[in-house]
């Protein structure tokens, strides 16, 4: 068979049992749920961001029935921070479908874990070794990284062709005995010594065999996705404060910082425009009461993957506060509820950062 190498599992398994990771707090153990919930909150985040947010969802939500009967705003709020948020909506929604289609119990096969929300075949794949001992393939990042280097794979692995390759060797490749700690291998090999830059090719089993090492081509390897001019936007943003509450928005389920609270915008994130005059402030302000001053902060940079984002706050004070019936998207929010509120990571941030800049003042 086409890319069969068992000394490749045998030099990799080797090397983990001596050197891999062993003690994260979602290894030793065959709980899928903790599996699962580890393996989605390492998806496109490293393990050194992950592990504090790990701790306090479980806090929050020990098992996959707590996280289920949740509400979605509970979820949100203890995912703000950690980012790429669909995550955590399809998170709330697996939960959801795993109890109501398999008893709570989640599946053992890789392909009907891939069929729910969140789950693609990679991380079907890594749920279903580490938690039922399934022979089955990942190819994450690092797999694509380290068999690039290793196997000389000289397009780039997001072609359809390169990464349909990539899928058989890594299908071949993957031992009937051991799975566990061979996927475990793959990850910790390429997040700790087959890194993006600075590769340790020197503590590297697979130095002897790697065409990339032999070549001089590790700062090659993988091929990179040609770069694209990164696309700038900007959002005029409302921080409208009034008797120690700040207004907020409830954003709409889906797109950028979906489901989260945060700040009113005048005209969503668009093209770099002209600065709107005090009088259409006054007039969009209007519909939650009377303006009584305006301050223009300095902006504020966020790096989204697919464009940068110029946050420009308006900082609004109230002379009165108007009823806003029917109008349940938006919600006043107490100073001291911020640091615990469900909130875009740069908004939190900047309401942070303000609240201890005028604390003295009584801004809020």
């Amino acid at each position: 068979m086409q890319y069969q190498d068992p000394s490749f599992a045998a030099t990799l398994l080797a090397w983990q049992k001596e050197h891999g990771r062993h003690d994260l707090p979602w290894q030793n153990t065959r709980d899928a749920y903790l599996v699962w919930l580890s393996e989605i909150m390492l998806q496109q985040t490293q393990v050194s961001a992950v592990l504090g947010y790990y701790a306090r969802f479980l806090e929050r939500f020990p098992t996959l029935a707590s996280l289920a009967a949740a509400p979605v705003e509970d979820v949100m709020a203890q995912w703000a921070g950690l980012g790429y948020y669909t995550r955590a909506r399809n998170l709330h929604k697996c939960a959801q479908r795993v109890i109501a289609e398999y008893g709570g119990e989640f599946p053992s096969d890789p392909a009907l874990l891939a069929e729910l929300p969140g789950i693609g075949r990679s991380t079907a794949a890594a749920i279903a070794a580490f938690s039922a001992g399934r022979r089955a393939a990942i190819m994450d990042g690092n797999v694509k990284r380290v068999f690039a280097r290793v196997f000389g794979i000289d397009t780039f692995p997001g072609e359809r062709k390169t990464e349909e390759a990539m899928w058989a060797r890594a299908e071949a490749l993957a031992p009937s005995e051991g799975i566990e700690a061979y996927t475990q291998g793959l990850m910790d090999m390429g997040a700790t010594l087959c890194t993006r830059s600075s590769p340790s090719c020197q503590r590297c089993p697979m130095a002897p065999r790697c065409v990339a090492f032999a070549t001089g081509r590790t700062a090659e390897l993988p091929v990179r996705k040609p770069k694209k001019a990164t696309p700038e936007k900007s959002a005029r943003m409302l921080l409208i404060v009034d008797r120690g509450q700040v207004l907020l928005e409830q954003r709409a389920p889906s797109g950028i910082w979906g489901g989260l609270l945060s700040l009113p915008e005048l005209a969503g994130h668009g093209v770099q425009d002209d600065a709107p005059g005090d009088a259409a402030v006054a007039a969009a302000v209007q519909p939650f009461g009377t303006m009584e001053s305006l301050e223009r902060l300095r902006p504020v940079l966020h790096v989204f993957t697919h464009y940068k984002l110029h946050i420009h706050p308006l900082l609004v004070t109230l002379a009165s506060r108007a009823a806003m019936a029917g109008e349940e998207r938006y919600v006043w929010l107490d100073a001291a509820a911020i640091p615990g509120a469900a909130l875009p990571a740069p908004i939190k941030k900047l309401l942070l950062d303000l609240l201890g800049e005028r604390a003295q003042a009584s801004m809020f």
